[in-house]
């Protein structure tokens, strides 16, 4: 364990240095940033979610003299349109969309990050196009199998850890919806009237947002329970939710092999309630050549000091 003394933080504030939409098809537009060196190591950055957009925090976790970094908001979210839209959203469009900003800032390989759901993109990625990266950052893996949706959806799972909580999420579906949280919210946040949307959107997310930290962390409840925001991540989180993914079962750690001698370090919170570390574990046994770093006082939020400081660490290393 690295002495909480000697722990990295972020880096300055950077703007970024070019931006602009990408009309990746299908009636989306992709926002994109590139920041920090020009001529620096390519590296992009994939947020989680599905669904939360990108933060200006997330440019300074990679040294900007040494990156030249991108970093894109997802269909449907952040500053990409049109919002919270479902059609044309799945893992394999974004694959695809990393593929054509790849090719928009010209560059043959690049680093991939990605936390949480972006550690399952980022896998996602790599696996199909292994001859584009260059290394694996990972953080809070998601492999989408079974037993990691139902940790957090059904009973049994996060909700014995936070029953005061799951209490809450539970509170606006009827007890006769109960046995599918993930359908019945659905359902919901697809509703034509807009209340109904908002009502849903903020309870899915006010759940997720309270287990990701191991303290509780307030701000970041009323950052997830915005308006704009809850109603775009809750929406596409379910939508993927709902399609496993788009992700035959197990299909990422069975391709594990194809990530070949790619390097990669993966950063897991030991008490991580959201992506348990149950995942990373497996992700380590099928893909022995990762760095598997356990921070062991952390949850799952990037922000928290010992996950941030892996981090910092990691996109350190990679640079070298």
């Amino acid at each position: 364990m690295t002495d909480i003394n000697e722990r990295r933080g972020l880096y300055p504030p950077i703007a970024p240095y070019r931006s602009g939409h990408l009309d990746v098809g299908d009636g989306h537009r992709v926002c994109w940033e590139l920041c920090g060196n020009p001529d620096g190591k390519p590296a992009v950055f994939l947020h989680g979610g599905p669904g939360a957009g990108c933060s200006p925090d997330h440019r300074r976790l990679f040294d900007p003299a040494r990156y030249n970094l991108l970093l894109f908001d997802q269909r449907g979210c952040g500053r990409s349109t049109p919002h919270a839209s479902l059609a044309a959203n799945t893992t394999w469009h974004l694959v695809d969309d990393i593929e054509r900003l790849r090719a928009l800032v010209g560059v043959e390989r690049w680093l991939v990050f990605g936390g949480s759901w972006g550690s399952t993109l980022a896998l996602a990625y790599a696996q199909a196009h292994p001859e584009r990266v260059t290394g694996l950052i990972l953080r809070g893996i998601f492999t989408f199998l079974p037993y990691e949706v139902d940790w957090l959806y059904r009973p049994g799972g996060a909700s014995q850890v936070f029953p005061d909580k799951w209490d809450a999420f539970v509170a606006p579906i009827p007890g006769a919806e109960r046995d599918d949280l993930v359908a019945a919210y659905g359902r919901r946040l697809d509703d034509p009237d807009p209340a109904v949307r908002v009502e849903a959107a903020k309870a899915w997310s006010r759940w997720e947002a309270e287990v990701v930290t191991l303290l509780p962390n307030p701000a970041l409840v009323a950052e997830s329970t915005e308006d704009a925001h809850a109603v775009a991540i809750a929406r596409i989180e379910n939508h993927y939710m709902a399609h496993g993914g788009w992700l035959a079962e197990g299909q990422l750690l069975r391709d594990a092999a194809r990530l070949g001698d790619i390097p990669g370090i993966v950063v897991q919170g030991r008490y991580d309630i959201c992506t348990p570390p149950r995942a990373a574990w497996d992700l380590h046994r099928a893909w022995p050549q990762a760095d598997l770093r356990i921070v062991p006082d952390a949850g799952h939020s990037f922000s928290e000091p010992g996950i941030l400081d892996g981090l910092v660490r990691a996109t350190d290393e990679m640079a070298a």
